[in-house]
């Protein structure tokens, strides 16, 4: 098989059939915490590479899914959007503003309009608070985006946005479920009527069955809102309902990433093959039939990641090159799409 080494406009991280600038551009971001070992004296010894030089666009309206295993960065990739973790170096554009660069009353203005939804419906919401206290910080600190002067209206119309009855404002979190819980989350994400929020897996920790009426609900606000969507999860089959994009990322880089459809019917990457693989398929007979790839070894430590391509450790296409050069993401195979992906033996695979 022949593959592509050079770089095309189909190839760019940045849709070049785009007529507007994206809503969100990120290029080479980096983010590094220091290791220390405490004892009389506390010192440096090591930087976890949590996050490794990423470049991605999303457009206004969109949602991008992120996945990929626990402590692969991608949790740590939001924040550093929001920076709520700032960046060790790297660029992240919003609306048009470089967000690396903004302090105080600028920052605090972008976050009107940058919001998030934390993985955890219990943890994020303050147990001593109401319900309807929780949804009217965020007009209190800003005040109302669309100019209400009545906040108590406005927090009844977000419950009732997200399905939750107004009448059950005065109750405290702990007097609702997980998925009410959530929907209250999104409640207060969406109380300055922001152009995008980021999800940090905001159905895993949920029962599979209200699962699906919270993703339900974020496709239905997305499409009456017009919000864009950075999807953080580690569930493909959730990734693939709600998802106009996905990226793949393993050990703090993006491996693989495309259209929904061309990167879940025809993926590239060998880590990308390897976790689909491990998605059930309903059909009992196809399910014993088709081929399981099972990765040898553990991920590698990101204090130390592995020289080249940090997949190479426990991927069965390695050679000597994958250890001395690190692969660049770009597009290694024409399969009809434009999927990139960062392998330097990428092939298209239709097992799934």
């Amino acid at each position: 098989m022949t593959t592509t080494t050079t770089q095309s406009s189909a190839a760019s991280p940045v849709d070049s059939d785009s007529a507007t600038a994206p809503l969100l551009q990120v290029t080479d971001l980096v983010k590094t915490f220091p290791v220390r070992k405490t004892g009389i004296i506390t010192r440096t010894i090591g930087h976890v590479q949590a996050v490794s030089g990423l470049t991605f666009h999303l457009a206004a309206g969109e949602t991008l899914g992120l996945v990929g295993e626990s402590g692969c960065g991608k949790s740590t990739t939001g924040r550093a959007i929001l920076q709520l973790h700032k960046p060790t170096s790297g660029s992240v554009r919003f609306d048009g503003k470089e967000l690396t660069k903004l302090r105080g009353g600028p920052m605090r203005a972008v976050r009107r309009d940058l919001q998030i939804v934390f993985q955890d419906p219990y943890a994020s919401l303050n147990p001593r608070w109401t319900v309807n206290d929780i949804v009217a910080e965020p007009i209190r600190i800003h005040g109302s985006a669309s100019g209400v002067k009545n906040p108590q209206k406005r927090v009844n119309e977000l419950l009732e946005l997200v399905g939750l009855n107004p009448e059950h404002r005065n109750r405290y979190p702990h007097e609702f479920s997980g998925g009410q819980r959530q929907r209250i989350g999104i409640a207060r994400a969406l109380a300055l009527e922001p152009k995008m929020v980021v999800l940090d897996e905001p159905v895993s920790a949920l029962d599979v069955s209200v699962q699906a009426g919270v993703v339900n609900l974020l496709e239905e606000l997305q499409e009456r809102l017009g919000l864009a969507y950075l999807f953080i999860a580690h569930d493909l089959s959730v990734v693939r309902h709600i998802s106009d994009r996905v990226a793949v990322m393993y050990l703090g880089k993006i491996v693989e990433m495309g259209t929904r459809d061309e990167l879940f019917e025809r993926p590239t990457h060998p880590y990308t093959q390897a976790l689909l693989s491990a998605v059930p398929v309903p059909d009992p007979r196809q399910e014993r039939g088709r081929e399981r790839i099972v990765l040898k070894g553990d991920v590698p430590s990101p204090v130390n990641p592995p020289s080249g391509c940090r997949f190479r450790t426990r991927c069965w296409k390695a050679q000597d090159i994958c250890a001395t050069e690190e692969p660049a993401l770009i597009v290694r195979e024409s399969s009809g799409g434009t999927s990139l992906s960062a392998c330097h033996f990428a092939g298209v695979r239709e097992v799934f």
